[in-house]
């Protein structure tokens, strides 16, 4: 496994790359479902005090309006790591699904080969949930948009599957990290645990924008992709958005 290195190697801070510079959006793209590329609805997707920040103050109901911002280049082994907060109310409109509910998309298709009313990239999801205050609601679970995985050597048609994290209530800053082996491995790590480990990212093809992408050529099992982050109807933030190249390099 060349370049795959394990969750106690030590490097420092100097090996991590900086995909968000605390003060504009270059280097990212923005997609919003019926949208152009790059048209940011209701300036959607800002930076406010230095942080990433998905907003809704500019809208009077979601309206469908699921928003991605994916990163420039695609990525096949890496680390990313990154810090999460819900904050505020749900947007007028959002399905109850969507309460503090946001995620960081892996081995994406590119936001160019989305069509305009697209809601989400074909990819695998980190899901990021919020607590309610109440209830059990853990994080950085797997979702698959139009994709399946393979967990203790099954094939996983499910649409998400819980992780073992803790549920964390409240406005409070949430640490993810994403282990990527190209399509050998993926773990989910939460405030320095492992909470989630699948394998095999692969198309579904039995899924109508997956059907697409087989059609144009794309491999049916996904070793890399793009990165991007969520916008599903609540609003919150992201800091300290890294990457560590593992040595797979870019697609």
């Amino acid at each position: 496994m060349a370049g795959w290195l394990p969750l106690s190697y030590a490097q420092t801070d100097s090996d991590w790359i900086s995909l968000f510079n605390g003060k504009d959006l270059s280097g990212w793209k923005i997609k919003i479902a019926g949208y152009p590329l790059g048209e940011n609805y209701g300036n959607t997707f800002r930076v406010e005090d230095g942080l990433m920040t998905v907003s809704y103050d500019q809208y009077d109901s979601l309206g469908g309006r699921f928003g991605h911002i994916f990163y420039d280049k695609p990525y096949s082994h890496y680390r990313l790591k990154l810090e999460y907060r819900f904050r505020g109310k749900q947007v007028k409109g959002a399905p109850d699904w969507a309460y503090r509910n946001s995620g960081i998309m892996i081995h994406g298709q590119s936001p160019e080969s989305m069509g305009l009313n697209q809601d989400y990239p074909v990819s695998i999801e980190v899901q990021l949930l919020g607590g309610d205050g109440t209830h059990k609601r853990p994080t950085a679970n797997v979702c698959s948009p139009g994709t399946n995985i393979v967990m203790a050597d099954t094939l996983v048609r499910q649409h998400c599957v819980n992780s073992s994290s803790k549920t964390y209530h409240g406005d409070q800053w949430v640490s993810v990290e994403v282990e990527v082996d190209g399509g050998r491995l993926i773990r989910h790590i939460v405030n320095g645990d492992t909470v989630m480990t699948y394998s095999k990212p692969q198309l579904d093809e039995k899924d109508p924008d997956a059907q697409k992408l087989l059609k144009s050529g794309k491999d049916k099992m996904l070793t890399g992709g793009s990165i991007s982050l969520q916008a599903e109807g609540h609003p919150l933030q992201f800091r300290n958005i890294r990457l560590l190249p593992l040595g797979g390099g870019q697609d």
